[in-house]
């Protein structure tokens, strides 16, 4: 079965990485550029549409421990993010 293609290109299991000067939405003094992983869903139209991304295993073992802990202690689930499409790029 092909892979459903979301608005604005992006399909689910598409490899991004987050463009340089992007910050954390839950904590703005953590900077995510640079981080990688794979969509799973897509949300909206452009120029609003979101991505569910989940995090590979290089940017969940470089990820700062603090960030862990500050969406542990706010229930939130660190594996994964909901971003702007703008703010990422495809990654190889």
């Amino acid at each position: 079965m092909a892979k459903k293609k979301a608005a604005g290109g992006w399909e689910e299991g598409t490899r991004i990485r987050v463009k340089v000067g992007v910050a954390s939405s839950e904590f703005p003094d953590v900077s995510i550029a640079g981080w990688s992983g794979s969509v799973v869903e897509t949300s909206g139209k452009p120029p609003s549409l979101k991505l569910i991304v989940e995090w590979d295993d290089v940017t969940l073992n470089a990820m700062p421990a603090d960030y862990v802990s500050r969406c542990e202690a706010q229930q939130l689930f660190y594996r994964m993010a909901y971003l702007d499409a703008a703010d990422v790029e495809t990654a190889n």
